[in-house]
């Protein structure tokens, strides 16, 4: 398995736009073949100091993948692409980590 972390920052104000498009590509992503688990999530509320915000403007996305050829896939799905030109003029940044489970 494959997990990803992407960090998707918006610029000021739009992360709610961003979201949006967001929504909307996502059951073209979990209908993809090895597509474990695909979704978007912002800081919890009420933890104190206790946690480390990502802040206003930044999402995470959580995605857990069958394989490697699975996640490269979606890399150059069309969907990905069409999803990729809306937001573009909105990000500030995005921030991926591909990882492997450690034990």
């Amino acid at each position: 398995m494959i997990h990803v972390v992407a960090m998707i920052t918006a610029k000021p104000g739009m992360r709610e736009q961003v979201l949006e498009a967001f929504r909307a590509n996502v059951p073209a992503v979990r209908a993809e073949d090895g597509c474990i688990e695909y979704g978007p999530a912002i800081d919890a509320e009420g933890l104190g100091s206790f946690q480390a915000k990502v802040g206003a403007d930044t999402f995470v996305v959580i995605e857990k993948w069958r394989d490697v050829a699975a996640l490269k896939a979606h890399a150059a799905a069309p969907h990905m692409a069409a999803y990729g030109a809306k937001v573009k003029d909105m990000l500030a940044g995005r921030v991926v980590h591909v990882l492997s489970p450690a034990g």
